[in-house]
């Protein structure tokens, strides 16, 4: 089975884009970024989005982006770490190709986002409270519209991907 349209979810840090690009080039797919996909289309980075127009503006913008992006044919995309939160996105997601939650722990997440100012949700006291509650809430959507899991913790990159290569040349 010759897999079209590959959905990468998991939370901010987990590799989405960082693996979605070596993915969508062994694979000869284009690699699409829903986050960039978006600050393109307004012209502004996300932050600022969130700043302006809320979470809740933001969120609208990525249900319309996600619904436009998973309709593209030969595609790696990469979701905002949130998206699963909306039940459309869900069912974009399950439908339209095949859905790949990249894992890994708090710490492993804290450690690869302490530096990133770009991530609006982790500019508060405690990041690492915020992550343990985001995961919470999350995983089980994550979980529920995969169709598989990968830890991306104590693995490369190229490791990753391998495995994700190895499972869909097995379909």
């Amino acid at each position: 089975m010759a897999i079209d349209r590959i959905f990468l979810v998991g939370l901010m840090g987990a590799g989405k884009s960082t693996i979605g690009k070596q993915l969508a080039k062994v694979l000869n797919k284009t690699f699409v970024d829903s986050d960039r996909e978006i600050e393109s289309q307004t012209g502004v980075a996300i932050p600022l989005i969130f700043e302006l127009e809320g979470e809740e503006g933001f969120r609208r913008r990525e249900r319309e982006m996600i619904d436009k992006l998973t309709l593209q044919a030969n595609t790696v995309l990469a979701t905002g770490g949130g998206a699963v939160m909306n039940e459309d996105n869900r069912k974009a997601l399950r439908e339209r190709g095949y859905v790949v939650y990249l894992h890994a722990t708090v710490e492993q997440l804290l450690e690869r986002t302490r530096m990133d100012r770009n991530r609006p949700l982790l500019q508060t006291e405690d990041p690492r409270a915020k992550l343990e509650e985001l995961l919470s809430i999350r995983d089980p959507l994550y979980r529920d519209v995969a169709d598989i899991t990968i830890d991306t913790g104590l693995v490369s990159i190229r490791e990753v991907v391998q495995q994700l290569v190895q499972k869909f040349e097995a379909l």
